[in-house]
């Protein structure tokens, strides 16, 4: 079936080309995205989701322009989802780039912006029967800057980082900080579990500031102990769980790091205690 995206407000066919070459988000990654799980015609997490585009473009010194709000987009993501026949469970990713210029020059600083969209089987979150099997990527270093909690669209490090795991029949990696401390996996933000306690990286480290990863943070606050604190490979050896987090797949637990492997018992229970009550 023919799909559709919409660039800048109008709908046009997937497979149409439409980047410039001199386009600063092709040309230097500059931009962002969102990725976002449309279902019943209700955006989950809007104003987790909204609330981190708009103050990543501010970071970007993008400028907003009037129609760009969040009533606007909810009615264009939407709109997509509709005529693109991807009800009633969707995937919808939002990216936000800067148009012409060169590397200190940008012709001007208002967004162009893509919206995609594309089906998802299920309808509500559902904690993985089988265990991910997952390893460390150690080609590279992510930094732990104002820009690193952003959903970038310069994901160079994570691209390679899948890769490798494609390579090596893994289904994600873990990735590490400047400072050799886990930030975070290629696609998800991570939490272990250890003697009950709940942890996950601090902002502070590196990692993206998921829509999941707040939402989840918040709601356990409330009956779990947890932690935002730094986090080495060591303590993920040494964990009893470890799951990771984001606003497609919710929770999914980790079976195997490298050749150790974990139990998924507490972590039911969390995602039962937060998805299913």
């Amino acid at each position: 079936m023919l799909s559709y995206i919409n660039f800048n407000g109008s709908y046009i066919h997937a497979d149409e080309p439409i980047i410039n070459a001199d386009s600063r988000g092709f040309r230097y990654g500059d931009g962002l995205f969102e990725t976002i799980r449309v279902v019943d015609n209700e955006i989950h997490l809007a104003g987790y989701h909204f609330e981190r585009l708009f103050t990543s473009m501010k970071i970007l010194q993008l400028e907003i322009p009037e129609f760009f709000t969040p009533e606007n987009l909810s009615e264009q993501i939407l709109s997509l989802v509709e005529k693109n026949h991807h009800r009633p469970s969707a995937r919808v990713r939002v990216t936000v780039f800067r148009g012409k210029g060169n590397l200190s020059d940008a012709q001007n600083n208002v967004p162009e912006y893509i919206i995609q969209s594309g089906p998802i089987a299920n309808r509500k979150f559902s904690l993985n029967e089988d265990g991910l099997m997952v390893d460390l990527f150690e080609d590279g270093r992510k930094s732990c800057d104002k820009f690193s909690h952003i959903k970038s669209n310069n994901f160079l490090i994570y691209a390679m980082a899948a890769l490798y795991a494609k390579k090596n029949n893994l289904d994600d990696c873990l990735i590490l900080n400047s400072s050799n401390r886990v930030c975070e996996s290629t696609i998800a933000n991570i939490f272990l579990i250890k003697d009950k306690i709940t942890y996950t990286p601090a902002l502070s480290q590196g990692c993206v500031g998921g829509v999941m990863r707040r939402f989840l943070a918040e709601k356990m606050s409330k009956v779990f102990l947890l932690k935002e604190t730094a986090l080495s490979v060591q303590d993920i050896k040494q964990a009893d769980e470890i799951f990771l987090t984001n606003a497609i797949s919710g929770m999914r637990w980790i079976k195997q790091f490298g050749e150790i492997k974990y139990n998924n018992s507490l972590t039911a229970e969390i995602f039962k205690t937060i998805f299913e009550r």
